[in-house]
């Protein structure tokens, strides 16, 4: 029987749960996350997701952080590994990966778990009642889902991007790197993009807003 409601970003999967070790070595620190079918590249860390960590911008100041549909979590994890003085949020709307990602930080920083705050829900919408702007956001977008919902972030992000903060993320080519890239420039009025890597058929990106938000 084919099981529904199982794909990674739905918010309940409806799987046998089967759980996973996943040990990679990334920015000379190696890292052992715990994974579950039902989240996103849960046998091993995903290639898109890879090159973003090892070629991200990550602040020394403290800063304020996000890892936006963070999966198990290992972009946030790392930020809190690389930036010891940063507040870092992780967001996803599926349950499982909020599980996945609470474990993983307790095993690789237990001693940042003060600094990790780890919500549930879809895109931005647990922020939706807040008052936050983040010095960087990071993503690996689930394009797989079309490219709408993707491309509507980019009106949101003057209201919870910082001046001076950027917006990482990565996009295979094959998915439509080039086509995002020529999109989002000639569109978007609230900000600049440029491509800061290319690298084992992905590309990423660093969008930055003009005018400071609002």
């Amino acid at each position: 029987m084919t099981r529904k409601n199982q794909h990674y970003s739905t918010p309940s999967p409806d799987v046998s749960l089967k759980f996973h070790t996943v040990s990679t070595s990334i920015r000379k620190h190696l890292y052992l996350f715990k994974t579950v079918n039902g989240v996103f590249s849960f046998k091993k860390l995903d290639l898109g997701t890879k090159v973003l960590i090892e070629n991200m911008m990550i602040p020394n100041e403290p800063s304020i952080l996000l890892d936006l549909g963070c999966g198990y979590g290992p972009i946030g994890i790392v930020l809190l590994k690389e930036s010891p003085n940063s507040k870092v949020y992780f967001i996803d709307t599926n349950k499982l990966a909020i599980w996945c990602t609470k474990e993983n930080i307790n095993i690789n920083v237990p001693e940042r778990k003060k600094d990790a705050i780890v919500l549930r829900g879809s895109y931005f919408e647990p922020l939706k009642n807040q008052i936050i702007k983040f010095d960087g956001i990071y993503m690996n977008p689930p394009l797989r889902k079309g490219r709408k919902e993707f491309l509507n972030l980019f009106d949101e992000l003057p209201r919870y991007l910082k001046p001076k903060g950027s917006f990482q993320f990565v996009i295979r080519r094959k998915m439509g790197a080039e086509y995002m890239y020529k999109f989002i420039s000639s569109n978007n009025i609230n900000g600049e993009i440029n491509v800061t890597c290319k690298r084992s058929g992905y590309w990423v990106f660093n969008y930055t807003l003009k005018n400071g938000g609002i």
